[in-house]
């Protein structure tokens, strides 16, 4: 009878999104997924089935000196347990359910620390499971100039930097066929509007849905935005990723013809000059159609898998890119959600990571000259920073 009711409770927590497990949540509550645990504490296990068994004694909210219920705006009261206001995110102090119950949407919400930043960024890298190995990907860095003469316009190597990619294996995942199936949607000229058809906002639409929210990648990152109160839910983050990485602004001649995702996905001509261009599987597609012809390289990044990083130089079609740094080997959507991490904690600034213990930094802009909803700004670009000495 004993062992029928340990069974019989196992198969409760279960169906309740819980998983019966050794760890525990104790000193735990709403940190970010940790790979190395057999079980989670934060707003996102529930969906996924893999929270702790005591996540209810330690992290849900069970008395109401401890709940934002009615204590939303509140003013500081230092003998209440935990605040429901603004601030209480500069303190560290917020109730459990601040998010959750007083919202928080837009820049509302805790403040996200650098050593936050870096933490999620270790966990995004471990949870990046369709990046591809050594074996799916072999590049060919070759030449290696000084910073001194990335504007010579000289091929330097005359190789292919793509040697091998597996495309068979590669192509097939979810994300990687979303993501290229959006390259082609775009006028790379600035000057011209862009307009697309109903299939390509499918195609923007889709390419949302399998990076972030069909991932544990993407939807970590989800969780920890969530738990700082900067979205109230699933639908409004994605709403705002489309609309800052696809809306579209002007560029040039007052036209309606760029966008975050086409500038640094896709690429972008202006004034003769190559713009943007920071995504490595368009770097490979270029390539292969004969399109892009590869220089030489300024920087190279300290990984000896992937992902990694590179500076190149190369031609596009005509057009020179001086120094056009990319995250090379990563998937769709860690190139999406770390820069997305960084544009949202970090807009306009450099943003600092940590992959498998090596310091990244990535450089975001924000688009001034216009903006969506309540005068939030779109993407004006991100890309990996040149590594300094």
């Amino acid at each position: 009878m004993k062992i029928i009711l340990v069974a019989m409770v196992g198969m409760t927590l279960f169906s309740q999104g819980y998983s019966n497990t050794l760890d525990s949540c104790e000193g735990r509550c709403g940190f970010v997924t940790d790979p190395n645990k057999t079980c989670q504490c934060n707003t996102a296990c529930g969906r996924f089935g893999d929270c702790c068994s005591d996540y209810e004694t330690f992290c849900k909210v069970t008395t109401p000196e401890l709940s934002c219920k009615g204590r939303c705006d509140e003013k500081f009261n230092s003998q209440n347990k935990c605040h429901c206001n603004i601030k209480c995110g500069n303190y560290n102090n917020c109730c459990q359910d601040y998010a959750s119950v007083c919202g928080g949407g837009g820049n509302v919400g805790s403040v996200i620390t650098d050593a936050e930043i870096k933490a999620l960024s270790e966990t995004l890298y471990a949870l990046d499971i369709n990046k591809p190995s050594g074996s799916q990907l072999i590049i060919d860095p070759q030449a290696l100039v000084p910073d001194s003469q990335t504007n010579s316009e000289k091929d330097l190597s005359p190789r292919p930097i793509f040697r091998f990619l597996d495309e068979a294996s590669l192509f097939s995942k979810p994300s990687y066929s979303a993501l290229l199936a959006l390259l082609d949607n775009y006028e790379r000229n600035t000057g011209i509007t862009e307009n697309f058809t109903p299939q390509q906002v499918a195609e923007q639409d889709s390419f949302l849905r399998e990076t972030m929210s069909n991932t544990e990648l993407g939807r970590e990152l989800y969780a920890f935005l969530f738990t700082k109160g900067r979205y109230v839910s699933e639908k409004e983050f994605l709403q705002d990723l489309k609309m800052m990485w696809f809306g579209l602004y002007s560029r040039n001649a007052g036209k309606m013809d760029s966008s975050g995702f086409e500038h640094i996905f896709a690429g972008e001509i202006k004034g003769g000059k190559i713009s943007g261009f920071h995504n490595w599987l368009q770097l490979y597609r270029q390539e292969k159609q004969g399109l892009l012809n590869y220089y030489s390289h300024s920087f190279n990044g300290p990984w000896t898998s992937y992902p990694d990083v590179l500076g190149m130089q190369f031609m596009w079609d005509g057009y020179f890119k001086q120094v056009g740094s990319s995250i090379i080997g990563c998937s769709p959507e860690f190139d999406f959600a770390v820069y997305s991490l960084c544009y949202i904690s970090r807009p306009g600034k450099l943003c600092k990571l940590s992959l498998g213990g090596k310091p990244l930094e990535i450089q975001t802009y924000t688009w001034d000259n216009s903006s969506y909803g309540n005068g939030k700004k779109y993407i004006g670009s991100a890309y990996p920073a040149t590594p300094t000495n």
